[in-house]
């Protein structure tokens, strides 16, 4: 029978982590699933593996989601699953639902999902069903617990705090010479996670995801 390690091991040679593990009961999953894991980028190693994909290099929209299609598709046919994407479906998959069910995550001071090895660089590129259970991932702990929470005040324009978050006054601030910093070293906020600041991601990575969000 599958093990999970299995399933990482295979997802951290793609520059990908099995970053949250849900099962029956905990929250409403599609028919047929026993256990989903969740997908996310593995850092530091995501980001040279991206950029070094056809994807990446050949000047097509939409990199990011067909690398995504691409080689979770292949994962899901290698280990049994059945493949699935935050991205291309209506309606949309719940991930964030199936994110806080998996106690990897949280709901941070400022909505967005916190986690305890990425902090506010938490996200995901897909997921794998598999219609066996998979048994469960070691608990951790949240980590604004413990935290003086710089992230409800990071916002330079007070766009992203604990009462929700005005897209409007983000864009026009990213527009701005002083919004360049955003645009090109990633969100405020995001960066003012401690736990953000230890997670090695790439800041080219946090721009790519910057112009695309603002395109």
């Amino acid at each position: 029978m599958l093990a999970l390690a299995d399933i990482r091991k295979a997802a951290h040679r793609q520059g990908l982590d099995a970053a949250g593990l849900v099962g029956p009961g905990q929250v409403a999953l599609p028919d047929g699933c026993e256990s989903l894991v969740l997908l996310a980028p593995d850092e530091p190693a995501f980001w040279p593996i991206f950029t070094q994909s056809a994807e990446y290099t050949d000047g097509q929209p939409d990199p990011m989601d067909r690398w995504s299609l691409r080689v979770i598709a292949a994962l899901a046919a290698a280990l049994g699953a059945r493949a699935l994407f935050p991205f291309g479906t209506q309606p949309p998959h719940p991930f964030y639902t199936w994110a806080l069910a998996s106690g990897q995550v949280w709901s941070s001071p400022v909505q967005f999902l916190v986690g305890a090895r990425s902090g506010l660089w938490a996200s995901y590129r897909g997921a794998l069903a598999f219609a066996d259970p998979l048994g469960a991932l070691p608990e951790v702990a949240k980590p604004c617990a413990t935290c003086a929470q710089p992230c409800a005040t990071a916002c330079p324009v007070g766009a992203l705090t604990p009462e929700g978050y005005d897209t409007a006054a983000c864009h026009a601030y990213l527009d701005t010479d002083a919004g360049q910093d955003c645009m090109i070293q990633g969100c405020a906020v995001r960066r003012a996670c401690p736990v953000s600041a230890a997670f090695g991601r790439n800041p080219a990575q946090s721009a790519f995801h910057m112009r695309h969000f603002h395109r």
